[in-house]
């Protein structure tokens, strides 16, 4: 596409129109990556660096000294990090899978069939996402407690599965597939769940991918579960337990293992965003949300 000079719309090559705006955007962009070469560059460094005064930014002496420190400390019940790690595996995946099956399951049926208090339904969805989560600690202990999962891995998934920001991210993705492919769909003798999975499935795929990243960074980094709902050591997860390390980390040897401990948490959420950002910059644009 071109405007009325002729300057062609983000092109895809590299043009000399494209320098002012480089000046400007490649010099933000290192500003705003400091903190994350930072964190990196603190996780390798040995002691001594790292409590050096004043502080340098880069590692002058690389080690993983810190990783093997951290994966050589165990509970105070002597339970094995892997036993955490695995733990935090089994429920981020879980709580990813059912969250987007859930979401998108509510929101085809919130989006394109009729019954009686749909609208009511929304509306709550809508105003649940007012709540912060200490808000609903309390209610969510009794719940937990009723219905018998306390101190299991049950208690890390279910609390976890409703999103609400997430069903309404797919339902305003699914309003905008038309209502004739549907219907001439059930014209030629599909049903809900053909519909479903052959049709509103692939259409919404980059709302699929941002549910799928809230739920996986709302798991992976979730240690309220562990700390007031799980008391055993065997069934708390890995980002609780690296809390702990830090939290209890404060004398100076303790310094390279919180740094590791950092690292590995931040991790997984940068690789995932970085490859699915675009996806979540989609369904953004057609939620509606700025």
């Amino acid at each position: 596409m071109r405007n009325n000079t002729g300057t062609k719309f983000n092109p895809k090559r590299f043009t000399k129109d494209q320098i002012k705006f480089y000046i400007i955007i490649v010099p933000l962009a290192a500003f705003m990556a400091l903190p994350i070469i930072y964190l990196f560059v603190s996780a390798f460094k040995p002691l001594d660096e790292l409590l050096e005064f004043p502080p340098k930014f880069f590692v002058r002496n690389p080690t993983f000294g810190n990783f093997v420190d951290l994966f050589q400390r165990s509970g105070s019940t002597g339970l094995p990090i892997y036993r955490y790690l695995i733990n935090s595996i089994i429920v981020t995946l879980a709580v990813t899978a059912l969250s987007v099956l859930i979401s998108s399951m509510a929101g085809y049926i919130l989006s394109k069939k009729k019954f009686k208090l749909k609208s009511v339904l929304f509306e709550i969805n809508t105003l649940s996402m007012m709540f912060v989560s200490c808000a609903v600690i309390i209610p969510r202990f009794l719940i937990i407690s009723k219905i018998g999962i306390i101190n299991t891995l049950w208690a890390h998934i279910l609390p976890l599965l409703a999103i609400p920001v997430g069903l309404f991210l797919v339902k305003q993705f699914i309003d905008e597939v038309p209502n004739e492919l549907i219907e001439a769909a059930k014209m030629d003798g599909a049903g809900d769940f053909f519909i479903y999975t052959k049709i509103i499935l692939p259409l919404i795929k980059p709302a699929l991918v941002t549910v799928a990243i809230l739920a996986f960074q709302t798991a992976w980094n979730n240690t309220e579960t562990s700390n007031l709902y799980v008391n055993q050591e065997e069934f708390q997860t890995f980002a609780y337990y690296l809390s702990t390390l830090t939290n209890a980390s404060n004398s100076i040897s303790g310094a390279g293992v919180s740094a590791a401990a950092a690292l590995i948490i931040f991790v997984p959420n940068l690789v995932i965003f970085i490859f699915l950002q675009s996806k979540v910059m989609d369904t953004m644009s057609h939620s509606g949300i700025k």
